[in-house]
């Protein structure tokens, strides 16, 4: 019996991981994305937040949970938050060392929200700057990748 509630228990667990997966966008870190994108290529969007951004903080709660929000940037990107005022986590990029605030500047990112969007040889293409709701916001990205494609 005990084995019986054993598995069901794993399954209940794998069962709500993968819910999660579906209901939510996977992050990752920008360092994450540097070994991601070399196995398989992937265009990349970065999230470059603050932790006082109010804008911010609607993004997460009311875009980033919307469902058709989720299922296209986990289809089509590499999902990065990259914080604009964190000098102490670091990591290397082409050859150079970068914290999360270093990165921000050297994409030239001044306002919050601002998604910079990378393809995979990891060359910024464009910034989509401020707030967007859901559906605004998957259109901007749809249209983005149809014309990065021609």
């Amino acid at each position: 019996m005990k084995k019986v509630l054993g598995m069901l228990a794993i399954g209940l667990l794998i069962t709500s991981q993968l819910q999660a997966q579906e209901n939510e966008i996977t992050w990752y870190s920008f360092e994450e994305v540097i070994d991601k994108v070399e196995a398989d290529p992937k265009m990349i969007l970065i999230d470059v937040y603050t932790d006082w951004c109010g804008w911010c903080k609607k993004m997460d709660k009311d875009t980033f949970t919307d469902k058709d929000v989720i299922a296209y940037v986990n289809d089509n990107f590499y999902a990065v938050k990259l914080n604009a005022e964190d000098s102490k986590k670091k990591f290397n990029f082409r050859g150079k060392e970068y914290s999360e605030q270093g990165m921000a500047r050297a994409m030239r990112v001044s306002s919050y929200p601002n998604f910079v969007i990378m393809d995979a040889a990891m060359e910024n293409i464009t910034q989509l700057p401020g707030y967007r709701e859901a559906k605004p916001f998957v259109n901007s990205l749809v249209a983005l990748l149809e014309n990065f494609k021609h």
